[in-house]
């Protein structure tokens, strides 16, 4: 069923929401955000374990997030998802960073580091597979995308600046599936807007999808989770980011979302 999948980015070391086509580590001035929290990381993830949100991931835009990123996993040992910078040589220390309690949820989620100048590599995916002891359960695979062309969506890496040579379709799907236990898909060019989501891209992902999905971008009232859910068959989670009142924003109630999730 469709759930609500709560998030904390990261930027500089501080909770942010940012409007996900403007992060661009060649020219800062391009940046434009939402929200800068005053509360630490731990206070989010803390927040999320209280209302027993699983699932939620915290995303490293760019250096100087180790230690915030730490300071949430400290909060709730194995309830969420790690991803930015993953790669084959820190993926396990990630993993053990979430390891101090009885397992309820330990994941780290790959992105850049499978795109080398920007195409695929088996290689990569499978190197990082190993350092998780094949344990595909432990990886989520991000392909947050942008639109090129109609009704076609292509990965893009490097705080979504670098377009990929891999086309998000159900081909690319099946390929990845025998290797992840979910997918995380932020449609970047929605990511931050607060205009609605890419509503063609939640059908195909429920059309190509056989294992868990979170979709993020644009999520902006109560409505989208619904709007989400009849589309998707309920196959399909919502992030929503900006809009929710604990990140400054005026669309949606974090308590109803987390009310929502316990009526489906």
């Amino acid at each position: 069923m469709t759930r609500f999948r709560p998030c904390i980015d990261l930027h500089a070391g501080q909770v942010k929401q940012i409007v996900g086509g403007t992060l661009d580590s060649s020219n800062a001035s391009k940046l434009q955000t939402n929200f800068v929290s005053e509360q630490p990381a731990g206070h989010y993830a803390q927040l999320y374990r209280d209302n027993a949100l699983t699932g939620a991931h915290v995303i490293m835009l760019g250096p100087g997030n180790d230690e915030a990123a730490k300071q949430a996993i400290a909060a709730w040992p194995n309830g969420l998802q790690v991803g930015g910078g993953i790669n084959d040589k820190n993926a396990g220390e990630w993993i053990a960073a979430g390891a101090e309690k009885v397992c309820l949820f330990t994941q780290v989620i790959v992105t850049s580091f499978l795109f080398p100048g920007g195409q695929f590599s088996q290689i990569r995916l499978d190197s990082v597979l190993k350092v998780l002891g094949g344990d595909k359960e432990k990886l989520v695979i991000d392909l947050s995308c942008r639109r090129r062309g109609e009704g076609k969506w292509f990965v893009a890496m490097n705080k979504w600046q670098t377009i990929t040579d891999m086309e998000v379709d159900a081909e690319s799907i099946q390929q990845l599936e025998p290797y992840c236990s979910e997918f995380l898909i932020h449609a970047a060019d929605n990511e931050g807007l607060q205009q609605g989501i890419d509503e063609e891209l939640v059908l195909r992902l429920a059309e190509w999808c056989s294992i868990p999905v979170t979709y993020a971008g644009g999520g902006r009232t109560l409505d989208d989770l619904e709007r989400v859910k009849k589309l998707s068959e309920g196959k399909v989670d919502l992030t929503i980011g900006s809009a929710l009142d604990c990140f400054g924003g005026t669309g949606v109630k974090f308590d109803d979302c987390v009310e929502w999730n316990r009526q489906q």
